[in-house]
């Protein structure tokens, strides 16, 4: 006699249909969509440009020469304490100086201490040395590449040291001391870029930033390149890195604090023009006179050159990347007839 066997329960039975029917159809093959070709690279793919930059097309706009042909010079020390040349700074206590804090070498926050630093810095502190006694009695505020002049005119700031190019037309907006330093604008390139001239720039992108001297040079010895305009120098290392541009244009001071950050970068030993930075004040008007100020930074410039300050200072900075002739002439304007500017 056969056992009976009951049949499983109708659970057990529908389980194991929806089993097999899964199986069967993991056996059955998908259909696949054919890939989209790609016929060219997408534009915006990529690390987005440094904030609030811009790409100017080749020859999109005609360079605007700026000269300092006609500016008189500076304005001669006198035998005036500080007391009587700047009476407002030193019953306040402090000096309040302009400065970036991003350019490297020449001014900028040192990222272990906090400190600002570079040779901008220093000579900051060497007017204040000068007008106090002590050259920590500085209120350092900073202040961007596009607004340093007008932060003069609001009167946020007593005198800005921000590698300020003297030209004919800021000339007319600021006063400015004797020249401090001189520079030559060069370019900065990958080692491995190729670029060796400005021969091969056309179909490349420089970077400048925008509101600079930099960038009326650029339009002018590269109409055929691309040109970013950024807001500070170290965005140009930036977009350099990212290969969004392929050149960095400025003044050598300025590109020997880029390479110090980067060691395949170089600077290339073209010359292409040359130029003086100096501090500038407010202007003189009926409610302004800077006249006492440029007077007493104009000391310590010539102070600094006399007892060797200046070559420490440029020596500790820039002396591993550059070379220099020297602290540049002091120009000062004719006060009295047959005065002639001193080229010292």
């Amino acid at each position: 006699m056969h056992a009976f066997r009951r049949p499983p329960p109708l659970t057990t039975r529908v389980g194991a249909a929806l089993l097999a029917a899964t199986l069967l159809a993991s056996c059955t093959p998908t259909p696949v969509e054919p890939a989209e070709t790609l016929t060219a690279l997408d534009p915006d793919a990529g690390p987005p440009l440094p904030p609030d930059s811009s790409i100017e097309a080749p020859g999109e706009k005609e360079p605007i020469v700026e000269v300092i042909e006609n500016w008189p010079g500076s304005l001669r020390p006198d035998d005036l304490t500080p007391e009587e040349r700047v009476p407002g700074i030193v019953n306040r206590g402090r000096i309040i100086v302009g400065v970036d804090q991003s350019q490297n070498l020449l001014s900028f926050r040192d990222p272990v201490t906090g400190e600002l630093r570079g040779f901008e810095v220093e000579l900051a502190r060497e007017i204040s040395r000068d007008i106090f006694g002590d050259p920590n009695k500085v209120d350092f505020r900073f202040v961007g590449s596009s607004d340093r002049l007008r932060s003069l005119d609001q009167g946020d700031v007593d005198i800005v040291i921000r590698s300020v190019t003297i030209t004919d037309e800021r000339a007319k907006l600021v006063e400015f001391s004797t020249p401090y330093l001189r520079t030559q604008t060069r370019m900065l390139t990958m080692e491995s870029s190729g670029i060796t001239s400005i021969a091969d720039l056309p179909g490349h992108t420089i970077c400048v930033t925008d509101g600079s001297t930099s960038l009326q040079r650029a339009r002018t010895i590269a109409p055929e390149a691309s040109i970013l305009k950024t807001r500070n120098w170290s965005d140009c290392l930036m977009a350099l890195q990212q290969h969004q541009a392929q050149v960095i244009l400025g003044d050598d001071v300025i590109l020997s604090g880029i390479a110090a950050q980067d060691p395949y970068t170089e600077i290339l030993d073209t010359s292409l023009d040359s130029h003086s930075y100096g501090v500038a004040a407010a202007s003189t008007t009926a409610e302004t006179d800077s006249s006492g100020l440029i007077r007493q930074v104009n000391y310590t410039i010539e102070r600094i050159r006399t007892d060797r300050m200046w070559w420490t200072m440029f020596d500790d900075w820039f002396g591993p990347y550059l070379w220099s002739y020297g602290p540049p002439q002091l120009q000062y304007m004719p006060e009295e007839e047959g005065t002639e500017n001193d080229e010292g």
